[in-house]
């Protein structure tokens, strides 16, 4: 199992130096890929409530988020190997065009290191600042995808579509990776597999509940694939999390995955990979450890011992 690190984007961390310390050390030890997500907005009264607290609030690091693909692009100048991932970018707050150049140039930059994950995002706060409506999101991303493809291919693109339309151009940079780079969507619904299953190599989940929950959604996910007469070992399973390691065991026998000592979260990583994941994602910067790039580190090459 690969295994990646969140860069330090947002919140106190969100530093100059703390980016690419974790950037070249990441890449030093032999870690896989560094990932970024997408947030515009810190809404004071939020339209829609943030799906992943039990209270619906937002964390307060949401207040200061680096842009994603400008991270990148900073951290591809300061690293040679090392894949460089979206987890996710909503991609209907951008338009195909703008988002498959950015991607591309980076791709051009980094010599073929991007990894492509899409999502469509739950705020209607950040659909309302990016002047696109919140209905038929579904519809938009199918089309947008489609359209995204065409863009990385094409020598001459034309795209034609109910939301969608590209006069027939010409569009550079194409990426190095070829086809393109790979795809990744995130979600959860059945309706995600779907379009994963059409348009997309792989599926991004976030363990957010009992391991149960993600064999069940990769199970779907391959249910997915065989419908639409695909083979489901193509698809590549990524896991998002955000380990909570403690001095000692848990005491509950209720303990929440990826949370206890590094024995107890190492065994949910073996589990993980026993289910099908093929690439686990930690992102300390919501835990308090985040805020210490050293910590970081250590905690990461503990678990790795039990993800490889």
């Amino acid at each position: 199992m690969k295994i990646g690190l969140f860069l330090p984007q947002m919140g106190e961390q969100a530093t100059t130096e703390n980016v690419v310390k974790l950037a070249t050390e990441a890449e030093k030890e032999g870690f896989d890929s560094l990932w970024v997500l997408e947030r515009l907005l810190w809404p004071i009264k939020p339209k829609v409530p943030y799906p992943v607290t039990p209270d619906g609030s937002l964390p307060v690091e949401y207040k200061n988020v680096l842009d994603n693909l400008d991270l990148l692009s900073f951290v591809a100048a300061k690293t040679q190997k090392i894949s460089l991932g979206t987890s996710v970018i909503d991609m209907l707050y951008h338009t195909p065009v703008m988002l498959a150049r950015r991607l591309a140039t980076l791709d051009v930059l980094s010599q073929g290191r991007v990894i492509c994950g899409l999502g469509i995002g739950w705020s209607k706060d950040e659909y309302e600042v990016s002047n696109v409506p919140f209905e038929h999101r579904g519809a938009r991303a199918d089309e947008f995808i489609q359209a995204l493809k065409r863009i990385w291919t094409d020598d001459v693109v034309e795209f034609n579509g109910e939301f969608y339309n590209i006069p027939s151009s010409v569009i550079g940079p194409k990426p190095v990776q070829k086809p393109h780079p790979p795809i990744y969507l995130g979600g959860f619904t059945q309706k995600t597999f779907v379009r994963m299953a059409k348009y997309a190599d792989g599926w991004i989940g976030a363990v957010a509940g009992p391991l149960e929950y993600l064999e069940g959604a990769v199970n779907m996910l391959k249910e997915e694939a065989r419908k639409a007469g695909e083979d489901p070992e193509r698809f590549k399973i990524f896991a998002l999390t955000s380990p909570a390691v403690t001095e000692s065991r848990s005491a509950s026998s209720q303990r929440f995955p990826l949370t206890g000592t590094i024995e107890e979260v190492g065994n949910d990583l073996q589990r993980m990979k026993e289910i099908g994941v093929d690439h686990v994602i930690f992102n300390f910067n919501f835990n308090p450890e985040g805020k210490n790039i050293d910590k970081v580190l250590d905690v990461s090459k503990k678990l790795a011992k039990y993800a490889r």
